[in-house]
């Protein structure tokens, strides 16, 4: 390749991760629908940025900021037509304990960070990384993520005085703020939320566009404003966009944000191309580039946090709705940003009375409507393997962190994956066919299935096991993946029979192998390399004639 083809095709790759008019062409006929869908998204997106945003510790205006600048950035930049990014759920589980350790300053600072390295992912093309992630994996990271979220709320409902104590784990936090609630507090709150879940369950049975999760805030702050209620507001919000500012860093402040960016970053890379993926599933509105995606993803947090705001990702939940409500094009999602401006712009001080507990409700109901009971059985009565993959990785989701369930998960999925690759090879005993005298003595074994390290030892053992024979033919012509260490053991073998004064004979090397075999010894352990047969007849007929040999010597 010359200096000029390779640069054409930088130069295809690099536009290929850039806005094309392309990501427009069926705006012409689609765009009542784009406007719609985005104002559908906008309501539903509401409630959620200002939700998630305190359920952070970065506060309801960070979430505002968040789904209005990352939603604009990353509709245009990301791979996907539909997708609509913002703060998540699962976002915010890994943000709490951030924040509590380093407080909010360092939140706008860790989204540039995250960003930065998503970017980098991007343009590195590591998009089609998360198809390695299997199934059971994601769903158990989900409900583990469901479960963290409803127990974040607890708290919230509580007022609890725990006398200072804080606790990083989110079941022994929400336990303890029960033990400590203000019961009077605790029953105002869960009425608050009753009302909201009652308006999120019933209202959309009435019809799908009713918003229940919006009505149910305005019920619930409404009633606060008439009845003497305890109960918590968000507080005052901005009435606009603060002006972009890079955030203040040091060499030191940049070390301890390192890992925990890399977190977030791992992070909002799984879920945005889930998510997106997900979004390609369910209507036909063109496929989605995961690497121009992860940059789009990448380019939004940074966005975001030059605003004050906090990591965003893809959202799997305001992503259906929006291709549910019609979205075509990109415009949906700039739109459903417009419409969270224009409630900063214009309601900012009625959005400030909202009870935090009407909140809570919203992302009590989302966190259960995570988890499908449907996908959860048809896991757990899959396969063992995949049910253990799944009960790991939700348990350690809950227990200890986000990125470190999902390693853990890939382990355990991957390890029963080996197991049950390893039990596929096959080291079978066959007859040689019509018998004549002396076919004791010669051994058929043949290799099949795949042969690495995870089963090398047992072939070893059993075929250095052979015990009474003069030759063995090996038939490797049913042999599929082999890898070095698998190489490396057919040597070793060849090396022992031969040792003990055994023939091996060589049937079937298929021609993907023979490189392999050449450069780790197998043929050279031979003793001749007229051992090496490519038909079975003639590898049996030799082996015939050195018994017969052995016959005449004895």
């Amino acid at each position: 390749m010359n200096a000029g083809t390779a640069a054409r095709r930088t130069g295809a790759r690099i536009l290929a991760l850039l806005p094309s008019p392309a990501d427009y062409r069926p705006l012409r006929r689609s765009w009542r629908a784009d406007l719609v869908a985005g104002l559908t998204v906008g309501i539903v997106a509401l409630p959620l940025a200002l939700g998630f945003g305190i359920s952070s510790g970065a506060g309801a205006e960070a979430g505002l900021i968040t789904a209005i600048v990352a939603g604009v950035v990353a509709a245009v930049f990301g791979g996907s037509n539909v997708q609509v990014s913002g703060p998540t759920g699962a976002m915010v589980v890994v943000l709490a304990p951030i924040v509590a350790r380093q407080g909010v300053g360092a939140v706008a600072l860790l989204s540039v960070m995250a960003g930065v390295i998503v970017l980098v992912a991007g343009a590195l093309r590591l998009g089609r990384a998360v198809s390695f992630i299997p199934w059971p994996v994601i769903e158990g990271f989900t409900l583990g993520i469901a479960v963290i979220i409803f127990l974040q709320q607890v708290p919230a409902l509580t007022r609890a005085d725990t006398g200072g104590a804080s606790h990083t784990n989110v079941v022994v936090t929400a336990v303890d703020t029960l033990v400590h609630a203000d019961p009077v507090y605790l029953l105002w709150a869960l009425g608050a939320v009753a009302v909201v879940a009652l308006c999120m369950v019933l209202l959309p049975k009435l019809h799908p566009s009713i918003p229940g999760s919006l009505i149910g805030i305005a019920l619930v702050a409404v009633l606060a404003l008439v009845l003497p209620t305890p109960l918590a507001d968000i507080g005052e919000l901005p009435s606009s966009l603060p002006p972009p500012t890079l955030p203040a860093f040091d060499l030191g402040t940049l070390g301890e944000l390192a890992l925990p960016a890399l977190t977030v970053a791992a992070l909002a890379a799984i879920e945005s191309l889930l998510s997106a993926r997900v979004a390609a599933s369910l209507a036909d509105t063109g496929p989605y580039d995961p690497d121009r995606e992860l940059v789009g993803q990448g380019l939004a947090s940074v966005a975001a946090g030059l605003f004050g705001g906090m990591p965003a990702t893809g959202a799997i939940a305001r992503t259906a709705v929006n291709v549910r409500s019609g979205a075509q094009t990109r415009v949906a999602a700039v739109f459903h940003a417009v419409v969270l401006l224009l409630v900063v712009l214009v309601a900012a001080q009625p959005v400030g009375l909202i009870p935090l507990a009407a909140l809570s409700g919203v992302l009590m109901v989302t966190a259960v409507r995570m988890v499908h009971r449907a996908t959860v059985r048809s896991i757990l009565r899959s396969t063992r393997a995949d049910a253990i993959a799944f009960a790991v990785t939700a348990i350690v989701t809950i227990s200890v962190d986000l990125i470190v369930a999902v390693v853990i998960g890939m382990v355990v999925a991957g390890i029963f994956a080996i197991r049950s690759l390893s039990r596929a090879t096959g080291v079978t005993r066959e007859q040689l066919g019509e018998s004549v005298e002396g076919d004791e003595r010669i051994a058929l074994i043949r290799l099949d299935g795949p042969l690495f390290f995870a089963a090398a030892d047992r072939v070893f053992d059993t075929v250095t096991a052979l015990e009474n024979v003069s030759v063995v033919i090996l038939r490797m012509s049913q042999l599929e993946l082999v890898d070095a260490t698998g190489a490396h053991v057919l040597s070793e073998i060849v090396q022992r029979l031969e040792a003990r004064g055994i023939t091996v004979l060589i049937k079937g090397v298929r021609e993907g192998h023979v490189e392999l075999f050449r450069t780790v010894g197998v043929l050279s352990a031979l003793r001749h390399h007229k051992h090496l047969f490519d038909d079975l007849p003639s590898a049996i007929e030799h082996a015939r004639g050195h018994i017969a040999r052995e016959a005449q010597a004895g």
